[in-house]
């Protein structure tokens, strides 16, 4: 029996080695595609659910929705998020991100926040315009194959940051992309310690006209600056 199990052994591996060839050739592809999508992205507008769900000490559920704003000209790139329901009632809440900084705005009690968010600006590019030479720049990628989202090809990734920061607040995030148009589907993120996000797209309008005051909060002279 000994005698077996390095031959064994060897028909094992020379069976997966055409599968992870197949991924790897797979990866390069998703990845030229997406260069090549990126290259044509200009703006994206999308409905989004945002569920995060902490299953330690004790299990808790909070779900946002609302619509995002995408917008990308060279090197610019301009983020928001319009906050509608928490929890099946209604909200009003809005962040943007430009020039390096993220500003939340809770429209009900008229304060402001201001966070520096340079260092992070392609984790909130993700999936939305970042060509592949993006992602493998600041990311550790395995390619995990394709799966129908609403009718649409993905190509689903996992993805290790190569951050060492970023690691400690992220273990890891699995993305469903629409890689033809350099949009995502579906993202999770794993922050370990039973902590988990999830962000699903939908009704995602490419390269179509943006409102004026998309990225642009609804402040006004009484509105308090929280630092």
């Amino acid at each position: 029996m000994q005698s077996r199990m390095p031959i064994l052994a060897a028909a094992l591996v020379m069976a997966l080695l055409p599968v992870q060839t197949a991924f790897a050739d797979d990866l390069k592809g998703v990845l030229s595609r997406l260069d090549t999508a990126a290259a044509n992205f200009h703006t994206t507008t999308t409905n989004f659910e945002f569920d995060a769900v902490t299953t330690q000490p004790i299990y808790d559920k909070d779900v946002q929705k609302g619509i995002q704003f995408y917008k990308r000209e060279g090197h610019s790139f301009q983020w928001a998020a319009h906050i509608e329901e928490v929890n099946g009632r209604p909200a009003d809440r809005e962040l943007t991100y430009a020039a390096g900084k993220v500003l939340y705005l809770d429209v009900a009690g008229n304060e402001e926040r201001a966070l520096d968010a340079a260092k992070y600006e392609s984790y909130l590019l993700l999936g939305f315009g970042a060509s592949g030479k993006e992602l493998a720049e600041k990311w550790n990628i395995k390619y995990l194959g394709t799966e129908q989202i609403d009718g649409v090809k993905t190509d689903k990734l996992e993805l290790v940051a190569k951050d060492p920061d970023m690691l400690k607040l992220i273990r890891k995030v699995t993305i469903w992309l629409d890689t033809d148009h350099a949009v995502s589907l579906k993202l999770v993120f794993d922050e370990g310690n039973g902590t988990a996000r999830t962000c699903i797209y939908s009704n995602i309008k490419n390269n179509q006209p943006l409102p004026k005051d998309a990225f642009t909060l609804k402040t006004n002279k009484q509105t308090k600056l929280v630092k």
